[in-house]
């Protein structure tokens, strides 16, 4: 198989909240080995034992999903179903591609200069990376196990999934805390809140760092009393929170909605404007966060 692989540009681009269309033009799974003809009952035992993952596609970024330049792994399946989601292509896990555990590790061990030299490391996104707990954790400990830098990208949502001895092999959290009070975030996610804010004690309590990222929606998650209460949330975990993202909305995923011939709630929602995302950081830099 051919391979393809995205370059990392120099010196990243604006922290945003990036639809594929707008990320760098990802691998989709160039380059790894897809095995296509893997029986369904094999295939099932091998994602619950860890060996094989269900896989949206892969990218190499500078400056996005975690410092330096990183291999992003996006995984197939996710519990929530966020009106602005960039990638609804990846709820269901059926939808990915079969790719072992092993293949992305040699994946990885390529690309270790690369991110010994930027800072970088690798990530896994989704959808939701708690899906597949078992893969994830084999991912984790096995670049651990070169010194590459880990990191999850995860609403949290799943937290219960990931183990103890998962969460030692983790040195960066990216997670989305998607609303403040709880019908808001129901209204975005068609969950509860209550399981991240869970979560979040949980990473505080090891440690371990965290990246707090939250999507201004203009209409849905802009009122400012929504944003205290976020900046509260975000507040009770401490020093190990040590920045604080504020995404603004934008409408490049609609297509993908279209594609799958799903009901996009926020077709007409504009993207908010400066000075709204400027108040809004403004309302987490009073409570003494670094806010980018």
């Amino acid at each position: 198989m051919t391979e393809t692989m995205a370059p990392a540009t120099p010196g990243g681009r604006d922290q945003d909240f990036l639809a594929p269309a707008a990320r760098l033009r990802g691998a989709g799974i160039g380059g790894l080995e897809e095995l296509t003809d893997i029986q369904r009952s094999e295939r099932l035992a091998r994602m619950r034992e860890g060996t094989l993952g269900s896989i949206h596609s892969w990218e190499l970024v500078t400056a996005v999903d975690g410092p330096g330049t990183r291999m992003t792994i996006f995984l197939n399946g996710c519990p929530l179903r966020c009106l602005y989601c960039h990638n609804p292509d990846t709820f269901l896990m059926k939808d990915g591609e079969p790719v072992e555990a092993d293949e992305l590790l040699r994946r990885m061990k390529r690309y270790r200069n690369v991110f010994r030299a930027s800072g970088g490391g690798i990530t896994l996104s989704g959808g939701e990376v708690l899906m597949q707990p078992a893969f994830a954790a084999r991912l984790l400990a096995g670049a651990k196990a070169m010194g590459i830098h880990t990191c999850i990208d995860t609403s949290g949502y799943l937290g219960r999934n990931a183990t103890d001895e998962m969460l030692d092999n983790v040195d960066l959290v990216l997670l989305d805390v998607k609303s403040g009070d709880e019908e808001t975030y129901k209204r975005v996610t068609g969950r509860e809140l209550a399981p991240t804010i869970d979560f979040g004690d949980r990473l505080a309590a090891k440690g371990i760092e965290i990246w707090a990222r939250f999507v201004l929606v203009p209409g849905l998650t802009d009122d400012p009393g929504n944003v205290e209460n976020v900046a509260r949330i975000i507040e009770r975990w401490g020093s190990v929170v040590s920045r604080v993202e504020v995404l603004p909305f934008h409408q490049m995923g609609t297509d993908k909605w279209d594609a799958l011939r799903l009901e996009y709630k926020l077709r007409d929602t504009r993207p908010p404007e400066p000075e709204l995302v400027e108040s809004t950081r403004a309302i987490f830099r009073s409570h003494g966060f670094t806010v980018h």
